[in-house]
């Protein structure tokens, strides 16, 4: 299940300033003012969208130079001074760019993504509000066993009467964990427990609400770690989403991540060394290179070599 295409939901309060617009000096990108405020479908009650962003592809290269002005230098210019940046590891240049995106997921995801130090975060309060009752159920397809040989990963497929008693199970603790929670706030005749205290009687995979807001180099790091094939489905999918909307925003620096970070990879010095050694014609085993098990069965993957 991967995110949706764009919608707007009439109903939907945020969404009215679509039909709000402002005249501006700053730089904007065409595209993200066609996404700002759209709802990017994400599980099956998630979401994500764009609230508000700052600079562009040109506000990474203009801090750069410092003293550079739009229109002295040509785009590809600019696109392989981004690229020189991302390939030097450079930061400073592309935390001139950020972006506010409102964030509809699961708890335990979110539990997951705050990990996430380095984003401005302002989330749904349970203390003042209600939450509504909504859960994050698996697709069949992702229900999976604990995996044998990584212990935080999945292995193989639930199916047949086992993946149904699973569902079932969520399916029941989730309405009756929710069936209690709004017992426990309105007892008939009665004050009702408060709503900070009724809260902590609800499962994890009820859904949860934020304004995110970070650099675009820390989103990078985000998205890296993220939207890797080895991160958990139910972040993956969201990092995927928002992939999306920064290749729309900063295309030339999303295209240098892609290039240096997503399918890049870095070598240690003895790796590096075998490489090298394998390149003259000369047969390196995990004895004769110096590395550890682990990190041998790494490099060999990244080769694809037996």
């Amino acid at each position: 299940m991967t995110a949706a295409a764009t919608r707007q939901d009439p109903s939907d309060p945020i969404a009215e300033q679509r039909a709000c617009w402002s005249q501006t000096r700053r730089a904007t990108v065409p595209a993200m003012e066609e996404l700002l405020y759209l709802r990017h479908d994400v599980l099956d009650h998630g979401f994500v969208r764009v609230v508000d962003y700052m600079g562009d592809d040109a506000a990474i290269v203009q801090a750069a130079r410092v003293s550079y002005g739009a229109g002295t230098k040509k785009a590809r210019d600019d696109a392989g001074l981004i690229r020189y940046l991302m390939r030097h590891w450079h930061s400073t240049p592309f935390e001139m760019c950020e972006l506010k995106l409102h964030v509809k997921l699961p708890v335990f995801v979110a539990r997951q993504w705050i990990r996430h130090r380095t984003a401005n975060v302002n989330e749904y309060s349970a203390r003042y509000s209600i939450l509504d009752r909504e859960f994050y159920i698996p697709a069949p397809e992702q229900l999976a066993a604990q995996s044998t040989t990584n212990n935080q990963g999945r292995g193989e497929l639930l199916e047949g009467e086992e993946a149904a008693r699973v569902l079932d199970i969520l399916r029941h603790d989730a309405a009756r964990s929710y069936d209690n929670y709004e017992s426990m706030l309105s007892q008939e005749g009665q004050r009702g427990l408060a709503r900070e205290l009724a809260r902590m009687n609800l499962p994890t995979n009820i859904y949860t609400q934020w304004y995110w807001k970070v650099d675009l180099h820390n989103l990078f790091h985000f998205l890296r770690l993220r939207a890797d094939a080895h991160a958990q489905y139910e972040i993956r999918v969201y990092a995927d989403a928002i992939c999306k909307i920064v290749a729309q925003w900063v295309p030339a620096a999303y295209a240098a991540f892609e290039d240096y970070r997503m399918n890049g990879t870095n070598l240690s010095g003895p790796a590096l060394a075998c490489l090298r050694r394998m390149l003259a014609g000369e047969e390196v085993t995990q004895d004769s290179s110096g590395m550890s098990a682990g990190e041998w069965r790494e490099f060999s993957a990244l080769l694809k070599t037996p």
